[in-house]
This record gives C-alpha cells, sequence and structure tokens, in this order.
C-alpha cells in the first residue's frame, strides 16, 4: 500500500508540473473539479444526467484549457520539449483525447441520425429523450474510456501503473480543488503562468 501511495503522489507530481502551467488551465481545472463533484453526487440518483454534467461542464472546461491555454513550447523548468511530454504522458496525451473527443461527440449524431440506436433504445420523440439516451452514452464512453487506458497501461507498464492511474483520475476533482483553488485569483492579478522553481520534487 505505501508503494501504491508513493507512486500516486508521483502521477500526481508529473501531471501538475508537465502538463498544468497556465493560470487559465488552472483556474478551467477548478471549475471542472467542482462539477465533477456535483456530477459524482448526481451519479447516485441520475446517472444520466450526471454524464450530461461531467461531460458537458467537466470535460469540457479541463480539456479546452489543455488544448488552448497550456503552453506547448519547450518547458525550461522542466527541461522538457512538448513533444516528450506527449510522449511521456501516463493518461490520455493530446492525440489519444483527441480520439476519446471525436467518440464523445459521435454518441449524439449517432442518435440524431438513428434515435434507436440500431434497435437498443425504444423509438421516442423529444429533446427529453433524446439527451437522457446521450447522457447514458457518454457514461458509457467515460467508463469505457477509463477501462480502456487502465488495461491498457497493465500491458505497457504493468498493473500498479494502471491501478493508480485509474486512481487519480477518480481522485483528480478533489484534488485540484485542492491544488487549483488560488488559481482564480492568480490569473485576476495579471498571472498567466504560475511561477516556478524547482519543480524535481513534489513538496513533502
Amino acid at each position: 500500500m505505501q508503494e501504491f501511495l508513493k507512486q500516486l503522489k508521483i502521477q500526481r507530481w508529473d501531471d501538475h508540473r508537465y502538463y498544468h502551467h497556465s493560470r487559465i488551465n488552472q483556474s478551467l481545472h477548478l471549475v471542472s473539479a467542482i462539477s465533477f463533484v456535483v456530477a459524482y453526487a448526481l451519479l447516485f440518483k441520475d446517472p444520466a444526467l450526471a454524464a450530461l454534467v461531467a461531460w458537458l461542464i467537466s470535460m469540457t472546461a479541463r480539456q479546452s484549457g489543455h488544448f488552448f491555454f497550456e503552453p506547448r513550447g519547450y518547458d525550461e523548468v522542466n527541461k522538457a520539449t512538448h513533444e516528450y511530454k506527449e510522449e511521456i504522458k501516463v493518461g490520455y496525451n493530446l492525440q489519444r483525447k483527441v480520439v476519446l473527443m471525436a467518440v464523445w461527440a459521435a454518441a449524439p449524431v449517432m442518435l440524431w441520425i438513428d434515435p434507436t440506436l440500431f434497435g437498443y433504445y425504444e423509438a421516442t420523440n423529444g429533446f427529453e429523450a433524446f439527451a437522457r439516451h446521450t447522457g447514458e452514452l457518454w457514461l458509457a464512453v467515460g467508463v469505457g474510456g477509463l477501462i480502456f487506458r487502465t488495461v491498457h497501461l497493465f500491458f505497457i507498464k504493468d498493473v500498479m501503473s494502471g491501478l493508480v492511474w485509474m486512481t487519480k483520475i477518480i481522485t483528480d476533482p478533489f484534488h485540484d480543488i485542492k491544488l487549483y483553488y488560488k488559481a482564480p485569483l492568480a490569473l485576476m492579478r495579471g498571472e498567466l503562468i504560475e511561477p516556478r522553481g524547482n519543480m524535481d520534487h513534489a513538496p513533502t
């Protein structure tokens, strides 16, 4: 268990120091984290609505921060190129995220073309049914994406790395709130990039 927690700390720290320099990205992650916590609460009562909140608010905010605001030049603090960071990314790097987001976007299109989804759903009309079915598909995409990458890591790394990454992803909303709650205030001060000193080790 100690090794598991150690690896979890390393993955979290590497994720922060390599991929979250922008205060805008951090602020969007805070929005994402709060809405993910709301989605977690909704999951027990209304899974379809929880998935709509998670994808439309949480994932949209989170991924727009990475795609549009995170610097992609040479990382002077960590002495790493953008290409290197993409290569060593444990979870979904930008290329993998494009594939995941394409699957996400395809779900409502498929329902628009065939509301029964090849006979899986009963034929219904109206926006509410369309939205609920979309939410159900997005929940499957989210769970499927999590399981797929976890099992993939079992083979390309090891079982512990996969389980640690899955744990990190599930608990990220709570950790991100703790990590980035001051980011909006820094952004309002005009601080676009977080000032960084020695990023070799996570704070104890």
